[in-house]
């Protein structure tokens, strides 16, 4: 995808911004920008980008974004669809790594601060009861000001900064090779276009002709933009939407592994052992525990947690 610079909306009067967000979707615009992002989703449910990773997200989800980390969150289809009853919500707290003032990293009292900022360039979940104690004060901090909202952005920052329960999104990620508009133009239609179409069989040449490519470019192409072939990528795409659906749905599994793109069951259970650490039957026994913590693989592009 192509990253898009985005200027963050900051009052002139404000050190940093926070903001409630409630819309029919969070839009689809892959962007970045120079403030570090706290984004804590109150409903939702889709696929997220961040960095080279491609993950699902839903309610409750608590993620830190560092400097320049190209970020997306593409809800699921059916809230572009009109219903006015589906409705994407989300506190979004904005700010400079300086906005305390460009000496108080170097203060002794702050040094793990600096530390998590350097952490959060790879991206950061946040769970467990960090994650409860960090949402109870963005509400607070959406409805403070003056000094209070200083004292919470600190509080914030503080518990995070001491919390063991933070794990990297996208721990292989580097910005540099991304600078590229048109390669990463390529990249963006790549994406969308398996996004589009994955249920259905998509071919390597269908691909290559989509980015002007020949076959063998466009699987070198792909491997060098995301570290990942782009079968692999498609498996785990595929593999996405069925966990997703399987939270979702009551069809059955033969059913619903075949909507999202795995034509043979064999081969299905087989991906979704690699790609998630379990069988289907483990996975929906422990549905709950994983609507609060994503499937982990040791893929760097998709179910990073």
């Amino acid at each position: 995808m192509k990253p898009h610079y985005h200027k963050v909306p900051i009052g002139l009067t404000q050190s940093f911004g926070i903001r409630h967000d409630r819309k029919a979707n969070f839009g689809t615009l892959w962007h970045y920008h120079p403030e570090l992002e706290l984004h804590f989703i109150i409903k939702g449910e889709g696929i997220q980008y961040i960095g080279e990773t491609v993950s699902s997200f839903s309610d409750g989800d608590l993620i830190l974004l560092g400097e320049n980390l190209p970020h997306s969150w593409r809800c699921s289809q059916e809230y572009f669809r009109g219903d006015p009853s589906l409705v994407a919500e989300a506190l979004v707290l904005h700010f400079s790594p300086t906005c305390l003032g460009k000496d108080f990293l170097e203060l002794p009292e702050a040094q793990l601060i600096p530390l998590l900022f350097e952490k959060a360039k790879k991206g950061l979940k946040v769970s467990g009861k960090t994650k409860d104690q960090v949402a109870q004060l963005l509400h607070a901090l959406l409805a403070a000001s003056q000094l209070d909202r200083l004292i919470l952005l600190l509080q914030i920052l503080n518990i995070l900064a001491e919390s063991k329960e933070v794990e990297a999104i996208s721990p292989g990620y580097s910005f540099s090779h991304l600078h590229n508009v048109s390669e990463m133009a390529r990249l963006e239609k790549i994406y969308s276009h398996v996004m589009e179409n994955y249920p259905k069989n998509i071919s390597l040449e269908e691909m290559a002709s989509l980015s002007n490519l020949s076959v063998t470019s466009f699987c070198r192409y792909f491997k060098k933009m995301t570290n990942k072939s782009f079968f692999g990528f498609l498996i785990e795409v595929r593999i996405s939407n069925v966990c997703k659906r399987i939270l979702e749905d009551r069809l059955p599994l033969e059913i619903i592994s075949s909507e999202c793109g795995f034509q043979n069951a064999s081969n299905f259970y087989r991906h979704f052992k690699n790609v998630t650490g379990m069988t289907p039957s483990a996975y929906k026994k422990n549905t709950g525990r994983i609507r609060s913590d994503s499937p982990r693989t040791t893929s760097p592009l998709i179910f990073q947690s």
